[in-house]
């Protein structure tokens, strides 16, 4: 039988913090976005594949920052790396230091449709840089997009204190869903200055997809017959599917994508690459700028990640040790009682609730996570999971077994 984790310091940091900033935590990280009461708010430190909290608790750290971690928390390589360059050099000038041309070098020997590259701080910062080369090259304005970009006023769901007029020419469709998308550029192709896509589908709290034959090829072609931009948002797949991203895994070239995430390791650092027909409007037409862009410390980390995810083989063990608990937790999943699927695996996995006409999935999910989070596995109940090279085969066996008492204890929450 499993007991409530003791979480009182987290729970007394976040009363304290609600009086001094709004909401105590941004966004996805809010208590809300877990299972309340049950999960921690505030993290202590972390070390390879494990995090701790504020009260002392331990969890095998199945999240990795939303997907940064790719190797492990406090990789020393890589920190040693930043730490030589803060100490020796500097990292915040106001002319660039050269490590800029050799990251974009590598990152344009690496992905398929990379001629050249531009660095930012975040995938929204991407994201949106790579919509208005889109719309600088193409002089067209309306944007056709599936997956989450970000929190900019052009792609965010929650739309307060954006004006409608800011996301009016913006129109979506559903992975895998190609009729969807024909349909679109048949009433806005002419006026489309892009279609955005993932080529892995994660929507919130849904099963992540991967394309189906023909799909991204299907939005190429799109794109090509309405002489629109295809912009690939890799900010997930990229670095983790293959060290290309997931374009070079299916094979289909986008015009323009955009990484982040795990390519410095948690560093914070994007990055848009694309065709140089495309990517030269930045040297003129399209101003970019940020004082922190060409901060060196992020891509002194990103370097060295890519340096050791190629020497050492790194996305080839994280497959391997991802399919072995795929595995795992699908053949669990097709003795449990539940109506649950698994998703996502090896690099990516996600278990799910299916929806049914009594709304039992509502009392299901919430209790199997609060099973879980007292047995020490850090997952968020509406996001997909990662694999990180750090994850020891016993912290994946332990996983899977936790898993297994945890879908086995919901009889008790109906």
């Amino acid at each position: 039988m499993s007991q409530k984790l003791k979480l009182n310091l987290s729970e007394k940091m976040y009363a304290d913090a609600l009086k001094i900033i709004p909401g105590a935590i941004a966004g996805i990280r809010r208590p809300y976005n877990f299972v309340p009461g049950e999960y921690p708010i505030y993290l202590d430190s972390a070390k390879g594949g494990k995090i701790t909290d504020v009260d002392g608790n331990t969890y095998i750290d199945m999240l990795c920052a939303y997907g940064p971690i790719i190797i492990g928390h406090r990789e020393e390589e890589i920190d040693n790396a930043v730490i030589e360059q803060m100490q020796n050099k500097g990292f915040c000038f106001s002319l660039t230091q050269p490590i800029q041309n050799r990251l974009a070098e590598k990152l344009i020997e690496l992905i398929p449709s990379a001629e050249m590259a531009v660095f930012v701080k975040t995938g929204s910062d991407a994201t949106s840089v790579a919509i208005r080369v889109a719309r600088a090259n193409t002089d067209r304005v309306k944007v056709i997009r599936c997956g989450y970009h970000g929190w900019h006023d052009w792609c965010v769901e929650v739309k307060g204190g954006i004006p409608q007029k800011f996301y009016e020419d913006v129109f979506e469709f559903h992975y895998n869903k190609l009729d969807e998308l024909e349909d679109l550029m048949k009433k806005h192709g002419d006026e489309t200055a892009a279609i955005i896509i993932t080529p892995v589908g994660h929507p919130l709290a849904e099963k992540v997809q991967m394309p189906k034959p023909g799909f991204l090829e299907g939005v190429r072609a799109l794109a090509d017959k309405y002489g629109t931009l295809l912009i690939f948002d890799e900010i997930r797949s990229g670095f983790r599917f293959s060290l290309g991203g997931a374009q070079k895994v299916f094979g289909v070239t986008p015009d323009i994508s955009v990484f982040g995430k795990a390519m410095a390791n948690g560093y914070p650092i994007g990055s848009v690459v694309g065709k140089e027909k495309y990517m030269k409007v930045l040297a003129d037409k399209v101003f970019l700028s940020s004082t922190f862009f060409p901060n060196s410390l992020e891509q002194i980390a990103a370097l060295k990640t890519i340096e050791i995810l190629e020497r050492d083989n790194i996305l080839d063990a994280i497959k391997t040790k991802g399919t072995a608990f795929g595995n795992k937790i699908e053949a669990i999943a097709k003795k449990s009682e539940w109506d649950i699927e698994v998703s996502g695996a090896p690099l990516m996995p996600f278990i799910t609730f299916n929806k049914d006409p009594e709304n039992l999935y509502k009392k299901l999910r919430p209790a199997f996570y609060t099973e879980l989070i007292r047995r020490g596995v850090f997952l968020q109940p509406f996001h997909h999971g990662y694999i990180a090279f750090r994850h020891s085969d016993e912290d994946l066996n332990y996983a899977a077994m936790m898993i297994e008492e945890s879908l086995g204890e919901l009889k008790k929450y109906v």
